[in-house]
């Protein structure tokens, strides 16, 4: 991707910017506190007003400036400032999550995000691309406070400097960084929808090997449960209490101990490790352990399959409340096999069907009546195979994923690279925004 940025021409002629991060700049630009060129606007709200379009940091995404204000929210207990057309924001919380944005109407945003009105030395789409500059941000990052909400002061976000070349420039180098990026997003647009072809590949072959099995030929018959239809005719039907109940593994907290928490992420991604946490820092938190080999969902996703089997590297480890484990009651069902179904369009299904409630936090499994829906179960050898066959598709699947994965994020870091070039006066664009 460098080769792709050395492909434009330098400037003539430099001069020592006497900025840190900014090192030289064409001679010709200029080099400005950033609150000579754009001022932070002050303009405090109680609440936000009824119709006013609301701005989280939430609704700008890192490093590309869009706005994504699908989700708006009724209203706002706590302090918004009022912005209009042509301002810039900046989000000065986490500043290295670089969220800045140049909205083309008026509203409210959070209070941790920074109004900044460009005045007639700075043009607004200019403004936004110094501050999407990865060394500027690398640089603001460095004067942030506070261990656990980091963020940077407005004083020293308006003290920092910018380079500013003359406006026929600025907006030179703005028409050239829309156009660029624009391919570039469109790019990492088609290789993430590849991801998601990828993914609802996998679910299609899991449906099919946990409901139909793996012989296309085989003789079928009705399985009497409406939502799984005709299932291969030596596969039987069978409640899943029958094969798993639940286990509880008592754990009695130490204050002085460490413990490792697990938690399970949606759309079958597995389980991931919490930071370590003393016991004194777990409070009234109910707690238990877990072991290998057993079966534990999350009761509040489990909707969206939000569930796995723990392994060897879980060993040790605790789980709250809302992480229940279950064990075989015989051996009837290989826990992968059931895995796979649970994990499957129809298995998200019925654990939607037992977790009643509109929002996604309320929406609870209820275990009872889960473990009273019937599923198909193929004899334990052909289980087996099933999920021999189905792991061999899902590392191939995966194996390409990642390298599409790999693909967007060279994408990203050449857009990065390619603003902080065009912000910082590496690369001359002038003739290419023709």
């Amino acid at each position: 991707m460098t080769t792709q940025i050395t492909k434009y021409m330098p400037y003539h002629t430099y001069r020592d910017s006497g900025v840190e991060w900014l090192g030289e700049v064409p001679y010709h630009w200029e080099v400005r506190r950033l609150k000579h060129s754009a001022p932070i606007r002050v303009s405090k709200l109680d609440g936000k007003p009824e119709e006013a379009i609301y701005v989280g940091l939430e609704h700008i995404e890192s490093w590309t400036g869009r706005l994504l204000l699908e989700n708006q929210p009724e209203s706002v207990d706590s302090a918004v400032a009022s912005f209009a057309a042509g301002d810039v924001l900046f989000g000065k919380l986490r500043p290295y999550l670089a969220k800045s944005a140049r909205p083309d109407f008026s509203g409210v945003a959070t209070s941790e995000i920074l109004t900044l009105r460009p005045l007639n030395n700075c043009l607004q789409s200019y403004l936004m691309y110094c501050l999407l500059n990865e060394y500027f941000i690398h640089w603001i990052n460095v004067f942030t406070y506070g261990a656990r909400m980091p963020r940077v002061s407005p004083d020293q976000v308006g003290s920092s400097y910018i380079p500013v070349p003359p406006l026929p420039e600025q907006r030179a180098i703005s028409a050239f960084l829309d156009r660029e990026t624009a391919k570039i997003d469109a790019l990492v647009a088609k290789k993430e929808r590849l991801i998601e072809l990828l993914q609802e590949k996998r679910t299609a072959l899991i449906g099919r090997a946990v409901t139909k099995g793996l012989d296309p030929d085989v003789p079928m018959k009705d399985s009497s449960v409406d939502w799984l239809g005709e299932i291969p005719s030596h596969w039987s039907v069978t409640q899943l209490r029958r094969l798993i109940t639940q286990v509880i593994h008592p754990l009695t907290v130490q204050t002085e101990q460490v413990y490792r928490e697990i938690g399970i992420r949606s759309w079958g991604r597995g389980i991931f490790h919490k930071d370590p946490v003393a016991g004194a820092h777990l409070g009234d938190k109910r707690v238990f352990n877990i072991r290998p080999c057993e079966l534990v969902l999350n009761i509040v996703f489990a909707w969206e399959g939000a569930i796995a089997v723990v392994s060897d590297d879980e060993r040790g480890m605790i789980a709250s409340h809302r992480f229940p484990t279950f064990q075989h009651v015989d051996s009837l069902v290989h826990l992968d096999y059931l895995l796979m179904l649970l994990q499957s369009e129809h298995g998200r299904a019925l654990m939607g069907l037992n977790s009643p409630g509109a929002a996604g936090r309320n929406r609870t499994l209820r275990i009872a009546s889960f473990l009273d829906e019937d599923i198909p179960l193929p004899p334990l050898d052909e289980q087996k195979l099933i999920v021999a066959v189905f792991r061999g598709n899902e590392q191939r699947l995966q194996s390409l994923a990642t390298k599409v994965s790999a693909a967007i994020e060279l994408l990203k870091e050449f857009r990065a690279a390619l603003i902080s070039a065009a912000i910082t006066g590496r690369i001359d664009v002038r003739e290419e925004a023709v």
